[in-house]
C-alpha cells in the first residue's frame, strides 16, 4: 500500500499551507514514502479528492492509503495528540 496525500499548492488560507505542511514534514522526517496530488492545477483531481473522500466540500490535505481513506488534517492532529500516528496512515 502507498500513501497518497491530496494537497494544494496556492491556496489563499495560511491555514490550509501550514496543515499541509505540518503532514507533509511528519511523513519526511519518518521517512515514510508518500505520493502528492497538486489538487491546484486540476478541478478534475479537485473532484476526485472530494468524491473519495465522501464530501463535496472536503479541503486538503486528504489521506489515504491505497484505497482506504486515512482522514483530514483533524484526525491526524488527533492521532499526534495521542501518540499514534501510525494508526492515522494506517501503517
Amino acid at each position: 500500500m502507498s500513501i497518497t496525500v491530496y494537497y494544494s499548492s496556492v491556496s489563499g488560507s495560511r491555514e490550509v499551507k501550514q496543515h499541509q505542511s505540518e503532514m507533509l514534514q511528519f511523513l519526511d522526517a519518518k521517512k515514510i514514502k508518500y505520493f502528492a496530488v497538486d489538487i491546484a492545477g486540476s478541478g478534475d483531481l479537485k473532484e476526485e479528492m472530494r468524491k473519495k473522500v465522501g464530501n463535496p466540500s472536503a479541503m486538503p490535505p486528504q489521506v489515504f492509503n491505497g484505497d482506504k481513506y486515512c482522514g483530514d488534517y483533524q484526525k491526524f492532529s488527533d492521532a499526534m495528540e495521542d501518540g499514534k500516528p501510525e494508526t492515522f496512515f494506517k501503517l
